[in-house]
Parts: C-alpha cells; sequence; structure tokens
C-alpha cells in the first residue's frame, strides 16, 4: 500500500509560513483585511466594521438588514401588531371628518342624504348607520362647530393610547363597533323624525374602551370615569340638541367589545376576538332588523 503523499514524501516547496498565509480569511465586504470573525447567521468572515451585536453573538450587516425586511413588528400585549411612530389610524379618521366637515361646509344637503334617519334606515337605506358617524353636522352654527372641535379633540386624546396598545386593525374595529353601536341604540330609541349626524357615538365607545383598558392594565382610571361622566350628564342635559342615545350605546358597544379583546385568553385569543367582534356586529344587526319590523309594520315601543 502506498503513501497518499506518493513515494517521495510530502511536497517540501510549500513551507509553514505560506500555509499559514493562505489560511488567513478575510472579509468578505474588503477583502484586503484579515479577520478571524464571522457572522453567526451567514458564516461569512467580516472585520469589525462590518459586524454588529446581537443577541445571539456578532452578526454581519447585510444579514442584519435582510432581518429587517423580513421581520414581523412585534405583537402587542393583547395581540396586535405594536408599529413604532404616528397613530395612522387615529389621524386618518380625524381627517376623514375634518374633510367631510369642510365639504358640508360646500354642500350641506350631504346633512340630509347621511343623517342617522329612522325613516330612512327603515326604508333600507342602512348606509346612514355609518355615514352619520363620519360627517359632522353642517354648517358654522355652533353645533356644528362644537361638535367637530370636541369629537377630534377627544379622538386624538384617547385614539393614540388605545391604538398602541390594540394596533392598527383591533383599534378600527372598536371604532367602527362603537359608531355602529350608537347608531343603532339612536335607532332604537329617538324619535323617527329626528336625525342624528356627528362621530359622538364612536368616541364614546372609544372612551369606554380606554376605560376597560385602564381597569386591565391597573392604572388609575378616575380621570377617564370623570370624563364619561361629565359629557353624559351634559348629553342628558341637553338632550333636546344632543343624541345622547348614540352616547350610551356606543359606549356599551364599545366597553364590550375592548373588554372581549383585553381580557381573552392568551391561547387562541386572535380566534376568541374575532368570534367576539362578528358575534357583537351580528347582535347589532339583528337589532336593526328587528326595529325594522317595528316601524315597517306599525309596532310603538
Amino acid at each position: 500500500m502506498t503513501s497518499p503523499q506518493g513515494p517521495e514524501g510530502p511536497d517540501s516547496s510549500a513551507g509553514p509560513d505560506s500555509r499559514s498565509a493562505a489560511a488567513v480569511p478575510t472579509c468578505y465586504r474588503h477583502p484586503g483585511r484579515e479577520t478571524y470573525v464571522s457572522c453567526v447567521r451567514c458564516g461569512r468572515p467580516a472585520c469589525p466594521d462590518c459586524l454588529r451585536s446581537a443577541s445571539v453573538g456578532q452578526q454581519c450587516v447585510d444579514c442584519i438588514r435582510e432581518g429587517n425586511r423580513t421581520t414581523r413588528p412585534p405583537a402587542g400585549r393583547f395581540g396586535g401588531q405594536v408599529r413604532a411612530g404616528r397613530p395612522v389610524v387615529t389621524w386618518t379618521l380625524v381627517a376623514i371628518n375634518v374633510v367631510l366637515f369642510l365639504y358640508g361646509l360646500v354642500r350641506p344637503a350631504i346633512g340630509n342624504d347621511w343623517a342617522m334617519y329612522a325613516g330612512g334606515v327603515a326604508t333600507g337605506q342602512w348606509y346612514r348607520l355609518f355615514t352619520a358617524a363620519f360627517l359632522p353636522p353642517t354648517g358654522l352654527s355652533s353645533s356644528g362647530v362644537l361638535d367637530i372641535a370636541f369629537n377630534m379633540w377627544a379622538l386624538i386624546l384617547v385614539g393614540p393610547a388605545i391604538e398602541s396598545q390594540f394596533g392598527r386593525a383591533r383599534y378600527l374595529a372598536v371604532y367602527l363597533v362603537s359608531a355602529l353601536g350608537g347608531s343603532v341604540m339612536f335607532y332604537f330609541l329617538a324619535p323617527v323624525n329626528e336625525g342624528a349626524l356627528g362621530a359622538s357615538g364612536a368616541i364614546f365607545g372609544l372612551f369606554g374602551a380606554w376605560f376597560v383598558l385602564a381597569r386591565r392594565l391597573r392604572v388609575d382610571s378616575r380621570q377617564v370615569v370623570m370624563l364619561i361622566v361629565l359629557n353624559l350628564v351634559i348629553s342628558f342635559v341637553f338632550r333636546g340638541s344632543i343624541a345622547w342615545q348614540a352616547h350610551v350605546g356606543g359606549l356599551i358597544a364599545g366597553g364590550l367589545l375592548t373588554a372581549a379583546y383585553a381580557y381573552a385568553p392568551r391561547r387562541h385569543r386572535t380566534l376568541i376576538q374575532a368570534a367576539t367582534t362578528v358575534a357583537i356586529v351580528a347582535l347589532l344587526i339583528a337589532g336593526v332588523v328587528i326595529r325594522d319590523y317595528q316601524l315597517v309594520g306599525g309596532v310603538r315601543l
């Protein structure tokens, strides 16, 4: 049997110094820099300028860049994705309300077309249940100006905190369900010849959500309670010009949905939250159907 080195033995032309020089790795981004450190993700040797410290060791800048592109935003405490930066949904809702208020100054007739009016809903105009919640009272009367000013102030006050806790999707769901709850309560309790406009039902839903979150997170909720009580008192004192029914309905709907989101167990949390949202919406729709039947059939409450 012959040796793999051949009959003449090992090649003596390559000395230890040349073998050592050939084995020294260099940075994959800077070939002229020798390094004995590699990226823990891709295994490529990299110099100190091309490495960044991570929880599992040092990673090269390319792996970190790729990871930032593919990593999903961290999940919040209640399941929503938490995104750093401005509360996009809150500011979008503010923009929609302000733009529609300005549009109402140019075309006041939109108030009649979009208002929450029982006669319209009973004849199949279900869109009024939502459009009324996005259109403030038209014109420059004191009611219109105060309505848009207070509602947008309240939205900016409580909206970002709720959005940061729930994430965009759940926060938007609370807002829309609150708006629907306010409209349905108004549909049931208000006289059939009265109409309503404004985001107050949705705003009161956010008040309810804020209270539930404060209790869930074990923070002081006295300011929230005072804000809710004060606004409810104003609603009942000026009940001739304020749709208190929408305030109460939004408060209840927003508080219930938020409780389902905030207290859902971690196991199957998203499924439970989604199912609860569907159940509350279905209950509100059933209420509209019942009220339609009462009005069309001449049944009085």
